[in-house]
C-alpha cells in the first residue's frame, strides 16, 4: 500500500528519505528498486556527511531496505 505524504500519493514503491540532524531534507520515490538503490549511492556521495541519514524503504511492505550510515554496532578496539 502506498502511503501518502501531505495528502499526495507517492509516485513509486521505493522511497528515499534524507534527513539532516533529524529533520527531513529531501524525498524521492521510484518504481524500480534497482533505480532507488542507484539513487541511494548517489545521495550518499552527494549528501553523506556528519548528521545526515539516508533511508530506503519499501512503501508497499513497510520494510526498511537500507540505511546510511550503517547503524550496526561496531566493536571498539581494546584488549589483547
Amino acid at each position: 500500500m502506498m502511503v501518502p505524504v501531505n495528502g499526495i500519493p507517492s509516485p513509486g514503491r521505493y522511497h528515499l528519505l534524507l534527513t539532516a540532524d533529524g529533520l527531513p531534507v529531501q524525498h524521492g520515490w521510484w518504481r524500480s528498486e534497482a533505480t532507488a538503490r542507484r539513487k541511494l549511492a548517489a545521495w550518499i556521495g552527494d549528501w553523506g556527511r556528519p548528521g545526515a541519514r539516508i533511508t530506503l524503504t519499501d512503501e508497499e511492505t513497510g520494510e526498511q531496505l537500507a540505511v546510511w550510515p550503517d547503524e550496526a554496532p561496531t566493536a571498539v578496539g581494546g584488549g589483547s
